[in-house]
């Protein structure tokens, strides 16, 4: 039977919630994780941080906290892993518990539980193991950075130092009854127009409207079924003009637009088509549209992969414990597929697949989230089992 202090728990992931830390500050978050962990006695020669914070284009304050240790029984490395940054509406956040729930005390801040829960159920399995005595196999503990802002500490991650898991768990979600092992990949699109400038109203037809050829090449791509869901024979996918930026003055024909859209599918090769449609669109759009001297304007498009699709086989070992585990904490496990990104694309594709679990987040990203404590403390007795697990 799983013995867990709840009391302690319930602390743990409230003093998580509270400690600042969005995307590039998680610093004081990770100092915080090492504390507790070498207070229980891990010891510090088993702690790094690895430089993924200088790779990324967004600086930050530390990379990812990763521990590594040899464990007391032998068997299979296993890794437990949960990202340490928030989204900026939870700076400032203060928890406070009401019955089964923790929310924020103002009402103008989210809480973060997306995803301090998902470290707490990390923190909480590795205390829980060493103040119970408990044996345990070769283990990881990955506290991965910039989450929110593109899986960056993942992506950027050093796999070298994780001692090369066999199995690998990931914390991040709502219903713990549930075992993500499949996600969607994302290309991200950064499109250029350059039309040509003239006065509005006293030459118009000298310009080129970059913001005109931007429509038709939309128009376009929404009447033909490239924008939105898509839906190509057997083939599904997704895309969205999510930002769009020009223009400084009423009087000037605008000569520069510039828009940030995505590409998603779990078909890797459809993805590409998405682009490629996109692609051909605006190159079609950019020729269409001219002035009265024939002039057009030009286009640059630009794409890079966010993350890679991944799914991990139903029968594979890391799926089956996590279904054991699952079920000995009195949960019914069932396995999904989802369509946002997670870090366990990144970690599939250093070759560590990951299956992620939820820990009882609800309404994230709103002033309105709040933490299930019943879901949060059965995704902690699923770390723990998954932490101690003899396997079959």
């Amino acid at each position: 039977m799983i013995q867990l202090n709840e009391k302690k728990a319930i602390r743990r992931v409230m003093d998580l919630i509270g400690i600042p830390g969005g995307s590039c500050q998680e610093h004081d978050v990770s100092a915080w994780i090492q504390k507790e962990l070498q207070a229980s006695g891990v010891p510090a020669s088993a702690i790094s941080i690895d430089s993924a914070h200088k790779k990324s284009p967004a600086g930050g304050t530390t990379g990812n906290l990763i521990v590594k240790l040899k464990g007391t029984i032998r068997g299979p490395r296993r890794l437990l892993m949960a990202h340490m940054d928030t989204v900026p509406l939870c700076v400032g956040c203060q928890p406070v518990r009401e019955g089964d729930w923790i929310r924020p005390r103002s009402g103008k801040t989210a809480l973060g539980g997306d995803n301090r829960a998902g470290c707490a159920v990390v923190l909480t399995a590795m205390l829980e193991t060493l103040s119970q005595g408990l044996d345990y196999p070769p283990l990881t503990l990955l506290f991965t950075v910039q989450e929110e802002i593109g899986l960056r500490g993942a992506k950027f991650l050093n796999a070298g130092k994780l001692g090369k898991p066999d199995l690998c768990y990931n914390w991040d979600g709502r219903d713990p009854n549930s075992l993500i092992i499949g996600a969607v990949g994302a290309n991200n699109l950064t499109i250029q127009i350059d039309g040509i400038a003239s006065h509005a109203g006293v030459h118009p037809e000298h310009g080129v409207n970059a913001a005109v050829v931007a429509s038709v090449a939309l128009a376009q791509l929404q009447k033909s079924g490239w924008h939105g869901l898509v839906r190509k024979g057997r083939s599904r996918g997704s895309s969205n003009l999510g930002v769009i930026h020009g223009g400084d003055a009423t009087n000037v024909v605008m000569p520069h637009v510039t828009l940030q859209a995505e590409a998603r599918s779990h078909d890797g090769e459809f993805r590409q088509q998405i682009v490629a449609a996109w692609r051909d669109a605006f190159e079609a759009a950019v020729a269409s549209v001219r002035n009265t001297s024939g002039e057009t304007g030009s286009l640059t498009f630009n794409e890079d992969v966010r993350y890679e699709a991944f799914r991990i086989d139903d029968n594979s070992e890391c799926v089956l414990m996590a279904k054991g585990a699952s079920e000995a904490a009195g949960l019914i496990p069932v396995t999904q597929v989802c369509d946002g990104g997670l870090d366990a694309n990144w970690m599939a594709l250093h070759g560590y697949p990951a299956v992620t679990m939820g820990c009882g987040q609800h309404e994230i990203h709103t002033e309105k989230e709040r933490l299930c404590i019943p879901e949060y403390l059965s995704a902690c007795k699923v770390g723990l089992e998954l932490l101690t697990r003899v396997q079959d």
